[in-house]
């Protein structure tokens, strides 16, 4: 299923990255491991820059960091097609883990499948090497407009 360019962004995957450094500094410490790599109709591509730091033994990059990188997938779609509410909030997130991911860049291709006034539902298929590592469903709920 194709992403649902019917629905059109309203902050670009630059402005996602600075709104992330001051809403979210904890996320990369300084560092740029999380982005925001495009945003487009209906989805965007998010990518983890995976190191030492995001390793478990076996070289594998860790459960935590795809889901992680899931949950981020998610936010910046909400971000980036309902608005910059930093207080949107994931309401439920399931992962699939596929096969090993090595060190290095693993992206996020995210598609929202769902945008309502109060609930967003988005997949996101994670990739590195060409191959599927992860695959994740999940919900955000967005704030009402104050």
């Amino acid at each position: 299923m194709p992403a649902n360019t019917a629905l059109t962004p309203v902050m670009t995957a630059g402005e996602i990255n600075d709104l992330l450094v001051t809403v979210y500094p904890q996320l990369n410490e300084g560092l740029r491991a999380y982005e925001a790599v495009s945003v487009f109709p209906g989805g965007c591509t998010v990518r983890l820059n995976a190191d030492q730091r995001h390793l478990r033994p076996g070289d594998t990059v860790s459960g935590p960091s795809l889901f992680t990188l899931a949950d981020i997938g998610g936010y910046v779609c909400v971000l980036s097609h309902a608005g910059p509410d930093a207080l949107s909030v994931t309401t439920n997130l399931n992962i699939n883990f596929m096969r090993k991911a090595p060190a290095g860049p693993v992206d996020g291709h995210c598609r929202i499948l769902k945008l309502g006034k109060s609930l967003m539902v988005f997949d996101i298929d994670m990739t590195a090497g060409g191959e599927t590592v992860a695959h994740a469903t999940g919900t955000y709920s967005i704030p009402p407009k104050r």
